[in-house]
C-alpha cells in the first residue's frame, strides 16, 4: 500500500516526462536498493538501468511501425548465490497514460512486484531458477519498452516464463485472460500454486479475437522473444480505467493483498520448479481452463478435450437417434417432428435476436444510447426482457397454432430433445473448430442428458409434478450456475469497453447482442415448460409490461449515461488537442494552414451531451477530410481513425499555438536508386511523442523503410502510420523511405505529413484549452494537449 501511494503521489508519468524517468526511476532504484541491503545471504540481487533504443511493426489497431529511443527500463534479478542459467520473468509498468494517476494500471502491480520482491529476498530458502523483476518505463507507448527488454537485454536469453501484470479496471480481483501459446505446464503451475484462483479460456479466446481495443505485453514476449506466460489484469471497475479517477485510494487492500498472494506463490512455484529448465520438453499443446466461483480451476489438456467432447456429443446423438427409432413404423414421423421443434426453437432465436437489435436501433437512432453505462439494471430491464417476452411469443404462438390439441407431455419431451440437439451440434461445430471454450457446450448437453436420464421414468409416468421440477432444477444446476458466472464476468468486462469504443459501433446493439445470446442459453432448457404449463400468460404480459415502461423512460432520457458520483464515477471521455496545422506544396510552401481545437468524443453519443453546458461545440463544427493528406490530415496520436467518424468528431477555431520547443524537420537527401526507385532521408527534432504519418501518390508505391523489419506495413485505409516516443532525452532521430516511382509525376510522389504532440511541461495546455477545459462538465473525463501538424509533398 506504502509503494502505492508514493508511485501514485508523483503524479501523471508519461514516458519522456521527468515524472517518468527521473522521479519514478529513483523511487524503484531506492526501493530496490533498501530491499537489497536487507535480503538473505542465500540470494544475489542484480539491478540494471536499461535505456533502449528499437522499432517494430505490430498489426495492433489496424497496423502499425513503433519507434523508441532512451527510454527507461528498471531490472532486478533475484538468483541463488551460485548463479542460475534459467529465469521466470514478472513484469510491470510505471508509466501511467497523459493525465492520469494510473493506480490500478499499473501502479499496483509494480507495488506488489515490490514487495514480492522483499519478501523472496529476505527468505532464507535458495531459489532452483532467477526470478527477474522487469519495472518497465514505456506500456502506454503501446508495449515499446518490454519490446526493448526482450530483444536487446542480456538477461531476457535466460527467460522460460513470465508473468505480466496488467489491468483493464480498477482493482477487484485479477483474471488470468491469457495464457502460452500452448506450454500446458504453466496453467498447471497456476492451478497449483494460486491460492485465490480466478481464470478463464473464455476470456483469453475473447482477448485474442480483437473484440477488445487493448492489449499487453504478452503479445511482445510471445511474438518477439518466443517465451509463454500468463497474462493477469485486474478487470473490476473498468468505468474509470485510464481516468484521473484511477487513484490508490479506489484500489482496496485486499484486492492488493490478493493479487500479491497469488504471484509470489506462483512465482515462487515456477522459480523452484524442474519443468521451467525443461520447457521447451513441455511446450506442446492447449489447455482448456477455467475456474469455478473463484473457488478453484480445473484445467486439462485441449486433446483430453476433444475427446471428451466428441465422446459427450456422441452420447447425445445417440440418444437422440434412438429416441426417433423407438418405433420404426414411425421413425420418419419422430425425425420429423424433433427436425420441427429443432425449427421453431432456432426460429425463435432468429426472431428474438432482430426484434431486440431492432430495439436497440431505434434507441441509438433517437440519441439514447448508453441508458445503461450508469444504470446496468436498465438493460436488464429493457433488452433481457425483451428477449424473454420474444422467446415465450413465437413458442406460445406455436403451441396455438401449430401443436393445437397435441400432448402437452409429448411437446415438452420433443423441446428438450431439440434443445439438446442444438447444444449436440454446437458441441461438435466448436470442437471441430479447436476452441477451448467448447467444455460451455459439454457442461450444457452432459448434464441435462444425465438429468433426463435419472428422471425419464417419473415424467412419463406422472408428467410435469413437482418431483419432476425439483430434480429438474437441481440437474440443471451446474451449467446454470457456471453460465451466470461466466456472464457477470463478461459482462464486468465489456459494459465499461462500450465507453471508450469509439462512435463507429452503436453500444446497445453489442450489448443488446450479448444479452440476446446470454437470454437464448438460459432459456433453452426452459422452453419447454412454455410446452408443459398450461399458460404462459402472465409471464408474458409482465415481460411486455416491463419492456414498455423501461423503453418510454429510456426515451424520455431519465436515465442518464454518465456519472459524476464520487464514490462511483462512470465518466464520458473526451480527447481534446489544441492543433496547429501546416500544408506544404511540392516547392515546400505553405499553401494553407489553420488552427483550432480537435475534439474526439469516445463513445457512440459524440456530444450531443456536452453541448448544452458548451453551446460553441455543435454540429456547425464538424471536422472536415482532408482527402489529399494521410488520416485525413488529422493528428492521430494512435491509428483509431476507423473506430471515428469524422461526423462525430468536431474542431473548434482557436488561436495559433507556438510551442516553445518546436518541432525541428529535415530532409537530409533525396537518392536515385535502382529499379526506379527513390530514397528519401529525414531528420527530425521534437518532443516525446511524435506521428509520422506516410501516403504514396497513385503510381507509386512504398517498398522499403528504415524502421521495423525494412518491411512497411500499411494501417487501415492503406495510409502509414509510424507511432514514435523517447524518453527525457535523445538524439535526433533519423530514418528513411524508399518508394518506386515508374515515370515522372508532376504532383510528387508521396506526401508525409509529422505530428508533434506535447503531453507534459509547459507546452501541454494553450491558455483557450485550460479555459474550454474547466467549461466541460463535472461527469466527464476530458484530456487535453497542444500538437502541431505538418503536411510535406516530395
Amino acid at each position: 500500500r506504502e509503494y502505492l501511494d508514493n508511485i501514485t503521489a508523483i503524479g501523471p508519468r508519461t514516458v519522456g516526462s521527468p515524472e517518468n524517468e527521473v522521479l519514478a526511476v529513483n523511487y524503484l532504484l531506492e526501493q530496490i536498493r533498501g530491499i537489497a541491503r536487507q535480503s538473505s545471504d542465500a540470494h544475489k540481487i542484480s539491478v540494471d538501468i536499461q535505456r533502449p533504443t528499437g522499432s517494430f511493426s505490430i498489426d495492433f489497431l489496424g497496423g502499425f511501425t513503433s519507434y523508441y529511443a532512451n527510454i527507461t527500463n528498471v531490472i532486478v534479478k533475484l538468483e541463488p548465490r551460485s548463479g542460475a542459467e534459467h529465469a521466470v520473468l514478472s513484469n510491470c509498468h510505471f508509466d501511467s497514460v497523459p493525465n492520469t494517476p494510473g493506480a490500478s494500471d499499473d501502479a499496483v502491480s509494480c507495488a506488489v512486484m515490490l514487495e514480492i520482491l522483499n519478501t523472496l529476498s529476505k527468505s532464507s530458502e535458495s531459489l532452483q531458477h532467477a526470478v527477474i523483476f522487469l519495472f518497465n518505463g514505456a506500456e502506454e507507448n503501446v508495449l515499446q519498452a518490454s519490446h526493448g527488454f526482450i530483444t536487446q537485454h542480456e538477461w531476457a536469453k535466460s527467460i522460460r516464463a513470465f508473468i505480466n501484470l496488467e489491468a483493464a479496471g480498477v482493482g477487484g480481483k485479477e483474471l488470468v485472460f491469457q495464457t502460452g501459446p500452448e506450454n500446458p505446464w504453466l496453467v498447471q503451475a497456476y492451478v497449483v500454486a494460486a491460492k485465490h484462483p480466478f481464470a478463464s479460456v473464455v476470456a483469453q479466446e475473447i482477448f485474442q479475437s480483437g473484440i477488445i481495443p487493448a492489449d499487453t505485453d504478452f503479445r511482445i514476449y510471445r511474438d518477439f522473444g518466443n517465451v509463454p506466460g500468463i497474462d493477469l489484469a485486474f478487470i473490476e471497475n473498468g468505468y474509470i480505467y485510464h481516468t484521473k479517477y484511477d487513484t490508490s485510494d479506489r484500489i482496496l487492500t485486499d484486492s492488493i493483498q490478493r493479487a500479491g498472494d497469488n504471484i509470489l506463490a506462483v512465482l515462487k512455484y515456477l522459480a523452484t520448479s524442474e519443468k521451467l529448465a525443461k520447457s521447451f520438453e513441455y511446450r506442446h499443446g492447449n489447455v482448456v481452463f477455467f475456474d469455478m466461483l473463484g473457488l478453484f480451476v480445473l484445467a486439462y489438456p485441449a486433446r483430453i478435450g476433444t475427446i471428451i467432447n466428441y465422446v459427450t456429443a456422441a452420447i447425445a446423438f445417440i440418444y437422440l437417434s434412438k429416441k426417433v427409432l423407438q418405433s420404426k413404423t414411425r421413425a420418419v414421423h419422430n425425425l420429423k417432428k424433433l427436425l420441427t421443434a429443432f425449427g421453431f426453437t432456432l426460429t425463435s432465436w432468429v426472431c428474438t435476436l432482430v426484434a431486440v437489435l431492432i430495439v436497440a436501433v431505434f434507441v441509438s437512432v433517437i440519441g439514447r444510447a448508453l441508458s445503461w453505462y450508469t444504470h446496468f439494471y436498465v438493460s436488464v430491464s429493457l433488452y433481457g426482457s425483451a428477449a424473454a417476452a420474444k422467446l415465450i411469443l413465437v413458442h406460445m404462438l406455436a403451441k396455438k397454432f401449430f401443436y393445437k390439441n397435441m400432448n402437452e407431455q409429448y411437446l415438452g419431451d420433443i423441446f428438450f430433445d431439440a434443445s439438446l440437439m442444438i447444444w449436440s451440434i454446437a458441441l461438435a461445430v466448436m470442437t471441430q473448430m479447436g476452441l477451448c471454450s467448447a467444455f460451455i457446450c459439454t457442461l450444457w448437453v452432459a448434464f441435462p442428458l444425465l438429468t433426463k436420464l435419472m428422471i425419464h421414468k417419473e415424467f412419463h409416468q406422472k408428467g410435469a409434478t413437482m418431483k419432476f421440477i425439483v430434480m429438474y432444477m437441481l440437474g440443471m444446476f451446474v451449467p446454470y450456475l457456471y453460465m451466470l458466472y461466466l456472464s457477470w464476468t463478461v459482462f464486468e468486462m465489456f459494459t465499461p469497453v462500450m465507453g471508450r469504443s469509439g462512435s463507429e459501433i452503436p453500444p446497445d446493439v453489442v450489448l443488446a447482442g450479448f444479452i440476446v445470446v446470454f437470454t437464448m442459453i438460459l432459456s433453452s432448457y426452459f422452453v419447454n415448460f412454455i410446452y408443459l404449463v398450461k399458460s404462459t400468460k402472465t409471464t408474458l404480459v409482465t415481460l411486455t409490461t416491463v419492456f414498455v415502461v423501461t423503453l418510454i423512460l429510456v426515451c424520455s432520457g431519465i436515465f442518464f449515461p454518465y456519472s459524476s458520483d464520487a464514490a462511483n464515477p462512470k465518466p464520458k471521455r473526451v480527447f481534446l488537442q489544441h492543433t496547429s496545422r501546416r500544408f506544404h506544396d511540392l516547392d515546400g510552401n505553405v499553401v494553407k494552414s489553420d488552427s483550432g481545437i480537435w475534439i474526439n468524443g469516445f463513445d457512440y453519443n459524440g456530444i450531443s451531451h456536452i453541448t448544452p453546458h458548451v453551446p460553441e461545440i455543435n454540429d456547425t463544427i464538424r471536422t472536415p477530410c482532408e482527402e489529399q493528406a494521410p488520416f485525413c490530415g488529422l493528428p492521430w496520436i494512435l491509428p483509431v481513425h476507423f473506430m471515428f467518424r469524422l461526423v462525430k468528431n468536431w474542431y473548434l477555431p482557436a488561436p495559433e499555438i507556438l510551442p516553445r520547443s518546436p518541432i525541428q524537420f529535415k530532409v537530409l537527401s533525396k537518392e536515385l536508386m535502382p529499379l526506379n526507385s527513390v530514397r528519401l532521408s529525414f531528420e527530425v527534432s521534437g518532443p516525446s511523442h511524435m506521428s509520422l504519418y506516410v501516403r504514396p501518390h497513385e503510381g507509386s508505391a512504398l517498398s522499403s523503410w528504415s524502421l521495423g523489419d525494412g518491411t512497411p506495413v500499411a494501417s487501415t485505409g492503406g495510409d502509414y502510420f509510424v507511432f514514435y516516443s523517447h524518453g527525457l532525452q535523445a538524439a535526433p532521430w533519423h530514418f528513411w523511405v524508399e518508394l518506386t516511382a515508374p515515370g515522372k509525376h508532376s504532383d510528387g510522389i508521396v506526401s508525409l505529413a509529422i505530428a508533434a504532440h506535447y503531453f507534459f511541461g509547459e507546452d501541454q495546455k494553450s491558455p483557450q484549452l485550460y479555459a474550454l477545459l474547466e467549461r466541460f462538465p463535472n461527469w466527464t473525463f476530458s484530456s487535453g494537449w497542444s500538437c502541431t501538424y505538418d503536411l510535406f509533398v516530395f
